[in-house]
């Protein structure tokens, strides 16, 4: 240090770029350190709180986008024109109620859901800038919904069991066109779709996730009847599984695959696949959603006193299977339930219930 002068540390040089005097006039804007901080801390944040997100809430989010995507493929079908996945507007969040509701018929409880994990979803993943006025235009289309108390009801407690009887009804029910719905009748070739679709959901006792992912070279003719490849869905175990030729053409699922697989025209690929309205065959598979939504109608077509969902499919094939004297051993094996599933020995005893009943025969 000189006597009377303090010694400076030198400015780094990487603070700004070296530039000689006469490009002053290019010199970049003075970095504010303190926004640098800002910016800093929100980065950090949006990433903390994506990592303590709970996973059910992630996957949550991640379906109700995928819906998203879904309901504009539906629209894009129907109009030859595809928006954007981010255009949240108030046209096309009060369509997607409107879609969810009719389409899908989804319960407003899951509606409400759906709306919140697509803004969120749109702002947090996509840097969507959501306006007010279309969510609040999305709940106002719900509002009407939340009084409805058949709308309500759905999705409401256990799917009932379905029948080989449901599944006669539902694959021999005539559509009824009215005069304001004919445009939802659906094509003979969607018909047949749901036809297979239901018979063969009930035979391998499948989730709807399930028989989304059948294939058609996973589903071969041999022996006494079709042989199913069951691929693993959510890490549960593969499984292979006979499905024997029904007694009932109608219900057959032998009979109804090989017929559905000849319209299909294809060696591979998804076993089932969406129908446009003017019965244009899909390319991609039928969603799990897809699946249940098909058996659901299909039972509302034959007018069933009961509401089949997708699962009903699976719960019927082991209370039908343990009335008729089936092992459940082999309805297991069937259905890939686990060994200890609770939820399988209920469907058993459900389909106990009239065998050797304490107040059958005993004289009243």
């Amino acid at each position: 240090m000189t006597e009377g002068k303090m010694d400076a540390e030198p400015l780094s040089g990487e603070l700004l770029p070296a530039t000689s005097p006469q490009a002053d006039d290019h010199l970049p804007d003075v970095v504010d350190p303190a926004a640098a901080v800002l910016a800093a801390f929100d980065q950090a944040a949006v990433k903390h709180l994506a990592d303590i997100r709970p996973a059910k809430t992630k996957s949550g989010y991640a379906r109700d986008w995928k819906l998203w995507q879904e309901f504009h493929d539906w629209t894009a079908e129907r109009t030859g024109h595809r928006v954007a996945d981010t255009d949240l507007t108030r046209g096309t969040m009060v369509a997607f109620v409107v879609w969810l509701d009719q389409v899908k018929q989804a319960a407003p409880n899951s509606i409400d859901r759906r709306i919140t994990g697509v803004t969120v979803t749109a702002r947090r993943e996509h840097g969507v800038t959501v306006p007010k006025e279309a969510t609040e235009a999305a709940r106002e289309a719900l509002k009407p919904l939340k009084n409805d108390p058949a709308r309500i009801a759905r999705g409401r407690g256990k799917a009932p069991a379905a029948t080989p009887a449901h599944i006669r009804e539902m694959n021999t029910a005539v559509p009824k066109p009215t005069a304001t719905r004919k445009r939802h009748v659906p094509p003979d070739i969607a018909l047949l779709r749901d036809r297979a679709l239901a018979a063969m959901s009930f035979a391998i006792g499948g989730r709807v996730s399930e028989v989304s992912a059948l294939t058609v070279d996973g589903i071969k003719l041999e022996g006494e009847g079709l042989v199913v490849h069951v691929p693993s869905v959510k890490k549960r175990p593969a499984r292979n599984v006979p499905v024997a030729f029904g007694e009932h053409a109608a219900t057959c699922p032998v009979r109804l695959w090989l017929a559905w697989r000849e319209q299909l025209g294809r060696t591979d690929g998804p076993a089932f696949v969406p129908v446009g309205e003017a019965g244009r065959l899909g390319e991609h598979r039928l969603s799990p959603d897809g699946c249940r939504i098909a058996i659901t109608r299909a039972a509302a077509r034959a007018e069933l006193d009961t509401r089949l969902t997708g699962h009903s499919m699976r719960r019927g094939l082991v209370t039908t299977g343990r009335k008729k004297g089936k092992r459940a051993e082999k309805l297991r094996a069937q259905t890939g339930h686990a060994t200890n599933s609770p939820v399988f020995w209920e469907y058993v005893e459900e389909g106990e219930m009239w065998e050797d009943a304490a107040t059958d025969g005993i004289g009243l």
